[in-house]
């Protein structure tokens, strides 16, 4: 049972929004981080929301490797695609004008493509395609991340969880968005454990020696050293399919640096040659098609609805009480905390409690 305490979507919301700007993001900049962030626990997706505030936005600008300020320069841009550089700013900020601008150019010629270069973390990757959902258009992202993944028969981590996340628009209360690593878990997971005091479970990770590895807090050290790595969706060799899943990230690390020019694999570590913290300069894709190019969206929506229910509906495996499609259990989370809040286990309580005290910030908690 979850005992955590709930923060109201509002409180935390104006405390996020005041704590970033606390620490230098303006503030319409801070409105779109602060959303990002709650939008992952809303969709119940935890280990992208209020859990990675402190150690992955707030700690990277005081190291001096994240700027809060987002210089966005546009290196090129024809009817139907761009190329943007965010000079080492806010992912979520350069993630957030990519999108729009996808939408805007996909509205006039049918489809668009957006490439971003020397950009950082940019949340939860399903929330930009639901941007596309919202506006009645296919969304398409991806990104390439910090090296965690290692090839098949290889034990080096070399490429990031690199997600290939898809959303489309339904005739349903909720758009089907498939978000997820091409890797069996993400770094971001393994974060969570270790906060809660969990192993990661085996078969996830692999060590150098190509042992596998769960102790969380030390795989967390190890990817950072280069002594353990996530094992690719479908698992460690060729027998279950881990090829597909190296396969695909590898494509995702093209499509995140290749267009724009732009850092890949082992540039990606955030370390330089002398062992100190730089940025990541990471990539990002947008890719957002128009219904209404094909035979309209209504129709679109109508099928894409009508294949989900049927799946839904197909025949269940024996003690099974249903079958879900993507993105229908983060509308249940949502449904189930829109009245509650955010729920806060007691580590980024103290991280909350450490940031309000630092910046000033007149905020009271319930969980105080």
């Amino acid at each position: 049972m979850d005992n955590r305490p709930y923060v109201s979507w509002d409180l935390m919301n104006s405390f996020l929004i005041d704590a970033f700007a606390g620490y230098g993001v303006p503030r319409e900049d801070a409105e779109i981080c602060a959303d990002v962030l709650l939008e992952s626990d809303r969709r119940g997706i935890e280990s992208h929301g209020c859990n990675r505030f402190k150690p992955i936005y707030i700690d990277r600008i005081v190291d001096g490797i994240l700027k809060p300020v987002t210089k966005i320069d546009i290196l090129k841009d024809t009817p139907a695609t761009a190329v943007l550089d965010a000079n080492d700013g806010m992912g979520m900020v350069v993630s957030h004008k990519a999108m729009i601008m996808a939408i805007e150019k996909a509205r006039k010629y049918g489809l668009s493509m957006i490439a971003v270069r020397n950009s950082s973390h940019y949340g939860i990757a399903g929330y930009w395609v639901t941007m596309a959902t919202k506006a009645g258009m296919i969304g398409i992202t991806g990104t390439n991340a910090r090296p965690s993944i290692a090839p098949t028969f290889g034990v080096e981590n070399m490429l990031g969880t690199n997600p290939l996340t898809v959303g489309f628009p339904t005739d349903e209360e909720f758009p089907f968005v498939l978000d997820c690593a091409t890797s069996i878990t993400q770094r971001g997971k393994i974060e969570y454990y270790a906060r809660n005091g969990m192993d990661t479970p085996k078969g996830m990770v692999i060590g150098e020696n190509g042992e596998a590895m769960t102790d969380s807090p030390q795989i967390l050290k190890d990817l950072v050293s280069g002594k353990a790595a996530l094992a690719p969706l479908g698992g460690i060799g060729e027998e279950l399919g881990g090829y597909k899943g190296y396969g695909y990230a590898t494509v995702i690390e093209v499509l995140s640096a290749a267009l724009q020019a732009g850092s890949f694999l082992k540039m990606l570590t955030g370390i330089d040659v002398e062992g100190k913290k730089v940025p990541y300069r990471l990539g990002h894709f947008f890719i957002v098609i128009d219904p209404e190019a094909f035979l309209g969206l209504d129709s679109f929506k109508k099928t894409c609805g009508d294949i989900l229910r049927q799946l839904r509906t197909s025949k269940k495996a024996p003690g099974q009480e249903r079958i879900y499609t993507a993105g229908e259990k983060e509308y249940l989370a949502w449904l189930e905390r829109k009245d509650k809040g955010v729920p806060v286990g007691e580590s980024v309580q103290k991280e909350i409690i450490e940031i309000r005290d630092k910046l000033g910030l007149p905020y009271m908690f319930p969980f105080e």
